[in-house]
């Protein structure tokens, strides 16, 4: 299925307008417009990365058909009845309505975090062309041991290349990436099909049974080269909804469903998640399970370890179709990841030309992409994102559904005239600090942590909210 995106509503929507103001009743758009940016934004590069990651953690197929399936779900209703009911209640971006919560000094905190985490993520999508650009020139994706360890010159140097010219076109604007991703997002869908069905042949699996035997044989495979991993339904689950919790439960899509005109565009996600976490997870991870298969030395580094290398998996199954499907599909996620860092790093030199701050995302995800090892931690990452973001969703919300009516300030910043708010910092930070030593000390699955932070962030906020801007007429 092809998926259109109305290019003027999706500009309107993600390029800046309204920003301090409420969207208008003649700016809020259909469901098409929101259907058609979740098809792009979710079949894209990271699928890519993503897809193998499942196999090499050593995921059953079976766990992860129907993991993939309930963890999607909760994603989807996190979105509709998370985020959607604030969103067309207030009409408001995310950064304004934490402005009036936390004031401008408190917000250019978050800002300066949310453009580092978003220079990462682009970086992984710089690594994940230049893994498919270095192919023809034999050079490979190599992943090192330390998490800052620089691949071979030569991959270096693409990576070097290919941020450059990403950032040139961020830094364009808006309507150049929108138009760049409109053009790729239709056929990137039928690619990833594309891709399974090509697998799928080259196994010669013709049943789930077989197919099934055949992943088994290339979980072991990778157990037997690089150690063994646990990868169960239960991962799975929480994975999948979670990856996108800076989105939903970090409230960051109140910057897109403020624009709705119906409740009902609150199951768009569902395409992202359906065509892009779901299938093409599944079908990007069948390439790993082919090349295994078909030719399992193909599938090892220098030191004989197992890597999912998108370029080459690519390659092996479509051939040049596949470096550049690869090369564009990591270009259409960093381009507007660079861009919306850009926005965030921009707040912070409101006097300088706009270009400035994508210029300074440009040069961070471009040093992020010469590290392999953080696009091969990416199953890590996007859990670590969302434990660290999704606390200032939960003010968000006890900011708008309990502060009246437990008897403290709404907006507290506005109300107080402050310009930072104590209370969201020692909210937002008390739960994600501990949260980020037992991610990077303790090896926790940074998923798991999530909603334990979010929980704790809201209930701190109520109880620091209660102490700090008690407002007894408003109980």
């Amino acid at each position: 299925m092809t998926v259109h995106t109305d290019e003027e509503a999706v500009e309107e929507i993600v390029g800046g307008e309204y920003n301090r103001e409420p969207v208008p009743a003649k700016a809020q758009k259909g469901p098409k417009a929101f259907w058609g940016m979740y098809a792009g934004e979710h079949a894209a590069g990271t699928e890519f990365m993503i897809g193998p990651l499942f196999l090499a953690a050593g995921a059953s197929l079976k766990d992860l058909t129907i993991g993939l399936l309930i963890g999607n779900i909760l994603a989807v209703l996190t979105w509709r009845y998370l985020v959607v009911p604030i969103a067309m209640n207030r009409r408001l971006t995310p950064y304004y309505q934490l402005e009036k919560i936390a004031g401008g000094n408190m917000v250019k905190i978050y800002n300066i975090t949310n453009g580092i985490l978003f220079c990462f993520l682009a970086g992984a999508m710089i690594t994940v062309s230049a893994s498919a650009v270095g192919v023809p020139f034999d050079i490979r994706f190599e992943v090192p041991e330390a998490t800052f360890g620089l691949s071979g010159a030569g991959f270096t140097t693409i990576v070097a290349i290919v941020g450059i010219v990403i950032a040139a076109v961020a830094a364009a604007g808006y309507n150049t990436v929108a138009r760049f991703a409109n053009i790729a997002a239709p056929w990137m869908i039928l690619v990833f099909v594309a891709c399974g069905v090509v697998s799928l042949a080259q196994m010669d699996a013709h049943s789930f049974s077989a197919l099934n035997t055949i992943w088994n044989d290339g979980v072991s495979f990778v157990q037997t080269k690089n150690g063994a991993q646990e990868f169960g339904i239960g991962k799975i689950i929480i994975f999948s909804w979670l990856c996108n919790a800076a989105m939903h439960l970090g409230m960051a899509d109140l910057s897109i469903f403020r624009f709705s005109k119906s409740k009902s565009a609150g199951w768009a996600p569902a395409v992202g998640m359906f065509l892009g976490h779901y299938m093409a997870w599944i079908c990007a991870a069948l390439l790993l399970a082919a090349l295994i298969a078909t030719n399992p030395e193909a599938s090892l580094d220098a030191n004989g370890k197992v890597q999912a290398d998108p370029g080459f998996l690519a390659w092996n199954a479509l051939g040049w179709t596949g470096i550049i499907v690869v090369v564009i599909a990591g270009w259409t996620t960093a381009n507007p990841t660079i861009y919306r860092a850009g926005l965030a790093f921009q707040s912070l030199f409101k006097s300088a030309p706009k270009a400035t701050g994508v210029i300074i995302a440009g040069v961070l995800a471009t040093v992020a992409g010469a590290f392999p090892n953080l696009s091969a931690q990416l199953l890590g990452f996007v859990g670590t994102y969302g434990m660290i973001l999704g606390p200032m969703g939960a003010i968000i919300f006890v900011n708008h559904y309990f502060a009246k009516r437990l008897g403290f300030y709404e907006d507290a910043a506005d109300a107080t005239n402050s310009k930072f708010n104590m209370a969201v910092l020692l909210a937002w930070l008390i739960p994600a600090v501990p949260g980020l030593y037992l991610i990077l000390a303790k090896g926790v699955f940074a998923a798991y942590l999530v909603v334990p932070a979010w929980i704790a962030s809201a209930i701190l906020y109520i109880i620091l909210g209660k102490v700090m801007f008690s407002n007894k007429s408003n109980a």
